[in-house]
């Protein structure tokens, strides 16, 4: 496939209660140098701060900057959704705003799809959070490369360069619990990773706390993957097997004429045990059921407040 020589690059910046980091975010922006021409889209997940006013005046002063406003805060992966809807370009970048990921490193991206990649993505190396955390997300990039249905590359955030025809199929997948890195992978196309040194975040608070990241990570590991529910089953084999093998040491024992024990503590622990086994079944049949239902619903994936800049002007792809 012939690629175009000077391809047009577009940037999605999802952005959330980021007023202390943007100032410098922008002028990272103001001086990237990546010798293709830039198009910049934040799209503002429901900030209450002062985020919608720094884009607003950062649209007046820059014809290249765009900002989406969702009406309130509908979750990282939803907007970096929007943007892949709204941003033109050949090109298609993710960049959080927290300025963790460099935007320099989006120039070798380009070279590496100049080469023929379709994807390039950025791999973590030295994170600097919290060490439990750190520990949190290799075992939940561990666990997903175990059970998951496809190729998901370990410590690959949504950090990536794309090529418009992989947008364009990430664009006609319409499922609401969204994983965009696992919908990435699912495409195929030619993919590589690029390692890079994670930075502390630049300034301001992480809008993903622990019930977002086991949310986002409870996505992944549900749209990819049918292993839970099968899980659920062995557990439940496993269980009736062993109660099975109860039963015939009791007939054993009874036939043996041994004296029994009164049983409360034995029948206790059954009881539990059975209990808290049908109890985990449910609830992954409850979360896979959950998903099922915000589906059916057919709700739109969010509701935009306010378009800003070139994209008020009708200017989008």
């Amino acid at each position: 496939m012939t690629r175009p020589t000077h391809p047009a690059l577009g940037l999605v910046i999802p952005v959330h209660n980021e007023e202390a980091v943007l100032p410098s975010l922008l002028k990272e922006l103001r001086d990237l140098n990546l010798r293709v021409p830039l198009t910049f889209l934040f799209v503002d997940d429901g900030s209450t701060d002062g985020t919608l006013s720094i884009l607003e005046e950062a649209c007046r002063r820059d014809a290249r900057i765009a900002c989406l406003s969702f009406s309130r805060n509908f979750g990282h992966q939803t907007a970096v959704s929007a943007g892949l809807q709204h941003v033109p370009g050949d090109l298609v970048a993710v960049l959080d705003a927290d300025l963790q990921d460099p935007p320099t490193l989006l120039a070798t991206f380009i070279e590496q799809w100049r080469k023929g990649y379709d994807v390039v993505y950025g791999i973590r190396a030295n994170r600097k959070e919290h060490w439990l955390l750190r520990i949190a997300y290799k075992s939940f990039y561990w666990l997903l490369s175990k059970v998951a249905n496809i190729d998901i590359p370990r410590d690959a955030g949504d950090f990536a360069l794309m090529d418009r025809r992989v947008v364009s199929v990430i664009n006609a997948m319409p499922e609401h619990n969204r994983f965009v890195r696992g919908l990435r992978g699912w495409t195929g196309f030619k993919q590589c990773g690029i390692p890079y040194e994670r930075q502390a975040r630049h300034a301001g608070k992480p809008s993903y706390n622990v019930r977002r990241l086991s949310r986002l990570a409870l996505d992944g590991l549900l749209s990819f993957s049918a292993v839970p529910l099968r899980i659920s089953s062995w557990t439940g084999t496993g269980a009736a097997l062993i109660g099975f093998v109860y039963l015939i040491y009791i007939l054993i024992a009874y036939t043996a004429g041994q004296t029994l024990p009164p049983g409360w503590a034995s029948l206790i622990v059954i009881v539990l045990f059975l209990g808290g086994i049908q109890l985990i079944v449910l609830g992954i049949m409850g979360e896979y059921l959950s998903r099922i239902f915000d589906e059916v619903k057919r709700r739109p994936h969010y509701v935009t407040e306010r378009a800003i800049g070139w994209l008020a002007k009708g200017e989008a792809a």
